[in-house]
């Protein structure tokens, strides 16, 4: 029965993906741990490689249309890769299943959860942006960030909190970069949020694995519902009213980082 209902969630997370683009972390490991039950630790290791798949469809889309601003995605990976393997490393020697660890993980995720909601709702209420025009020959000038030393930081910042929660790398990754790179089109500071997601989640989630983290069927049962959701969700994307979907997202999603913190 729970494997219907894995896919049920899948979808729906899929669908909330497609039609507002906020990150599946956010939403699928707090539906894992109070909905089915699934200890923090191994849904958040499920999860990450959720997210690692799920990503994967739309930068190769971004790519193609040559959205993707690789030297943006570099400065980050370069601090929030080297940060997730030290953050595995130190899981791997408190045992991600102990107590305390199990402890750290929840109020984390709590924490994480709620700079989410913020950052979501933050963007509700700016609104849209109008895409900026890059003049030619402006587009290095573009994806330079406020000081060089900025993306590794807040790269190592948000690695590190990706690796213990599997949330950071959507909503708050996205306010981020345009606190970092206020040049850059909305549009391709979203694409490179997305791009750079992909190796840090997909190196976290593939070292949770390695300590025994993930749950490899419920995953498989995530990804068949979340992948048609993802479709639906892009195609009635200009059908719904968006503002109101991240408005409502944002409530639920501060209820659960308090819910967590209290744990």
């Amino acid at each position: 029965m729970h494997d219907v209902a894995f896919v049920f969630a899948g979808f729906f997370v899929g669908l909330v993906i497609g039609l507002t683009g906020v990150g599946g972390g956010s939403l699928m490991t707090p539906i894992l741990i109070f909905l089915f039950g699934i200890k923090p630790y191994l849904a958040i290791g499920t999860d990450l490689l959720f997210a690692a798949f799920t990503k994967m469809g739309g930068t190769v889309k971004l790519a193609r249309a040559k959205q993707v601003e690789w030297r943006v995605v570099l400065h980050l990976s370069a601090g929030s890769i080297p940060a997730s393997l030290l953050t595995l490393l130190l899981l791997k020697q408190l045992g991600p299943a102990h107590a305390q660890m199990q402890a750290v993980m929840t109020s984390a995720l709590g924490g994480a959860l709620l700079l989410t909601a913020a950052a979501t709702l933050y963007k509700v209420l700016r609104g849209k942006a109008a895409p900026l025009a890059i003049a030619h020959g402006q587009e290095a000038l573009a994806a330079r960030p406020r000081h060089w030393s900025l993306p590794l930081l807040f790269g190592a910042l948000i690695g590190t909190l990706v690796t213990l929660t599997s949330v950071g790398a959507g909503a708050i990754g996205v306010t981020v970069l345009m606190l970092l790179y206020p040049l850059l089109p909305l549009p391709r500071i979203v694409a490179a949020d997305i791009a750079y997601a992909v190796p840090l989640t997909l190196v976290a989630g593939l070292g949770h694995a390695s300590l025994g983290s993930v749950d490899w069927s419920m995953l498989a049962y995530l990804l068949a519902g979340s992948l048609p959701g993802i479709w639906v969700g892009s195609h009635l994307m200009f059908k719904t009213p968006e503002r109101v979907i991240r408005s409502l997202l944002s409530v639920l999603l501060a209820y659960a980082g308090v819910k967590l913190i209290a744990l």
